[in-house]
Formats: structure tokens, sequence, C-alpha cells
């Protein structure tokens, strides 16, 4: 089967209605709502692209999750980048979606307008022909991504170390998911004395999960009774994903399933799994931008490698930066409001002047209402 009729197939109008109306008729059978949380921002583009919320009964409603490793960076952060993309023979190399973020200097392409050599890659393996070409300069990468991505971080790491490259550095930016779902659940927020959390289910991400496998899920059904389906990116998957997540409530068998089989085992990529443990090690706190400090939710590498890590050598702010006062990203991603509830969606915050997380990246769930909802 190609490519395109690959697609077609999970993208069917015939067989989302079809999983709609099993939907419908299987949740009329429950006398409560299911309120579900996808996690992945990959998710909310297609429940918005397609206009699945339509499709879907009254007792069945989406909550919008952290969406993607660029939503989440707190604005310091993203002045790291900035302020090392400015230090004297820098080149600084990043995945495309943050050079146009925003921090409180401005994005990465403000920097570039001012000098900067900030260069977008593929893959950080581009990093690696970068600094053989440049041997008098530092070569910075701006490491981003959950599970799905820290892999390949690993693998530049260890190629710079086999091929002995001296002007390869990191600054790390790599989040995990099990830990921010956690934390939605059962806030560890100062800030916040005690909310009426909304999640009932979660939508779990396929390509997180493809790497770490669906056993990272495991304490949610066990520990907090919420039932996780690990669901694929298009229409039919997580139409599919959300009937099985029903069926689980209607049968009381609180679980965790994996929908996206062609692609996830329950234990994942080993061999990726076994590089991220080599380099890296856990943080003890991890400012996510909308949600605050989460605990053990990124990784850092390993005190043996530290050499390489801006960081440590580099004197940068740690001071922190708050969100808009007007942002409501954090009652968004806990479920407590929509997008269109904030007053400054869609006027004062847009996705070319994003105030809070949700906007910042076409993932967000702020961008995705923005984009999908009618409202340009």
């Amino acid at each position: 089967m190609e490519l395109k009729d690959l697609y077609e197939k999970f993208r069917d109008p015939k067989t989302i209605k079809a999983l709609a109306k099993e939907i419908e008729k299987e949740a009329s059978k429950l006398n409560r709502d299911i309120n579900i949380m996808e996690v992945c921002g990959g998710h909310t583009h297609t429940i918005m692209k397609y206009g699945l919320l339509q499709l879907l009964p009254k007792n069945i409603n989406f909550i919008h999750g952290p969406g993607c490793p660029v939503c989440i960076m707190p604005k310091e952060r993203i002045d790291h980048a900035y302020i090392l993309s400015l230090k004297e023979n820098v080149i600084l190399c990043t995945l495309g979606d943050m050079i146009k973020v925003p921090g409180s200097y401005g994005s990465l392409q403000n920097a570039r307008s001012r000098g900067a050599d900030v260069r977008f890659v593929y893959s950080p393996l581009d990093v690696l022909k970068i600094a053989k070409e440049n041997p008098n300069k530092k070569v910075i990468f701006f490491a981003i991504g959950f599970e799905t991505t820290t892999p390949m971080t690993a693998a530049l790491l260890q190629n710079v170390i086999n091929l002995n490259l001296k002007n390869v550095l990191f600054h790390i930016n790599h989040v995990t998911v099990p830990e921010v779902m956690r934390e939605l659940i059962d806030s560890r927020d100062e800030h916040i004395d005690s909310y009426n959390n909304q999640i009932d289910a979660f939508l779990g991400p396929s390509h997180v999960s493809v790497i770490a496998g669906s056993k990272i899920y495991e304490e949610f059904p066990q520990k907090y009774s919420r039932p996780v389906v690990v669901a694929g990116f298009e229409p039919v998957d997580v139409m599919e994903g959300v009937l099985m997540i029903v069926r689980q409530f209607l049968k009381e068998e609180i679980k965790v399933e994996i929908q996206y089989k062609r692609s996830v085992t329950r234990d994942g990529n080993k061999r990726a799994w076994e590089m991220i443990e080599r380099y890296f090690k856990k943080r003890d706190l991890f400012k996510w931008r909308g949600l605050g400090n989460i605990p053990k939710s990124a990784w850092q590498l390993k005190d043996e490698f530290e050499r390489f890590d801006t960081e440590k050598i580099y004197e940068l702010p740690k001071e922190e930066i708050e969100d808009h006062k007007l942002c409501i990203c954090g009652d968004i991603l806990r479920g407590m409001a929509k997008p269109t509830e904030c007053q400054v969606f869609g006027s004062a915050c847009t996705p070319s002047k994003p105030l809070g997380s949700c906007m910042v990246s076409s993932e967000g769930a702020c961008a995705a209402y923005y984009k999908y909802g009618n409202l340009i």
C-alpha cells in the first residue's frame, strides 16, 4: 500500500462517521461525562482540523494538554538561547519550531537580525557537519523535545565524543510526559491551594510512546484510576482511541491500551532508552510554561559530561519570568477553561504575537482553536 493510500485509510470520512456513531451509541449508556485529555498537540491539531469535536456526543469532552516542547518552554530558557546565539564565535543550532518563539528579549529570528548565526537543523546529527566546517567556532545545540527526540540528542553527543570534536556544546531542554500527566492530576503548584481536577482519562501520545513504550503510563490506571489509550495522530486513530476509552468506562476496566499498535509496544525502543540513560539524568525541577515547576520532569547531562553543558560553562540568568497576567493557559491545561474563555484570545494574543504557552506553537491548544475554529 502506498503512503498516500495509507493516509486516506486513516482519514476516511465514512470510517470516521461510523466510529462517531458507535461512540454515541456506547456513550449513551453512561450516566456521566468523560473528560479526555489529549496530552500532545498533534492530537489537538487533528481534533480541530477534522472537526472531531462536532462529531462527538455532548458527554464526551476534550481537555487540551501541554501541546509540544515549544509550547511549554519558559521564557527564561528561550532567553538562554537568545543570549548564547549572540556570543562571539557562536553558531546556535536548534529545531525549526524554536526560531520564532519569543522570549523577553525577542525570538531567535530577532537575534538573527542582530547578526547572530542561528541555524535550523532537521536532525541533531546535522550539527556534526556544521561543527566540522567551522572548527574555530563554538556550535551550540539547543535541544528540545519530549522522549521522541531525546535519543537523537544522545546520539549526537555520542558522535561528538567518538569523533573527538572540541567545539560542540549543548543546552538541554528535553522533558518527559508521565511527570506532567501526574502533575495535572495531582498538582504540586504552590500557587494553587486546591482545584477541581477535570481529567477522567488520557489519550496518550503516539510518537513519545514509540520510544518509551506504553509501560510509562501504567501508574495512571493503578494509582489514579485514569485509563490511558495510546493513539495515533490520524482522525481515525483518535476516534478509535475515544471509543476504547468509553468502553473501558462501560466495562469498568480501567487500564492502559494501545490503539497505535502499528508502531507502539509496551516496552518501546529499548536501545533508544539505553542511550538516554547513558548520557542524561533527571533534573530535580523543571519549569513548564503555564504549569510551573514540576519535579523530575526533564533531563540534564550527567556530571561526567559537564564539559559539554552550556549551563555549566556560561553564566546564564536563573530568574524565572512569569507569563502575562491575563493568560489563562494553566487553567486551559488543567481542563478548567477553554481557549475561547480567555479575554485576550484572538485579540491581544495570536500566533504572530503570543502571550502564553498555548498560543506559542501551532500545536498549542489556543493556536489550534485560532487556526481551525472559524475565527479567521
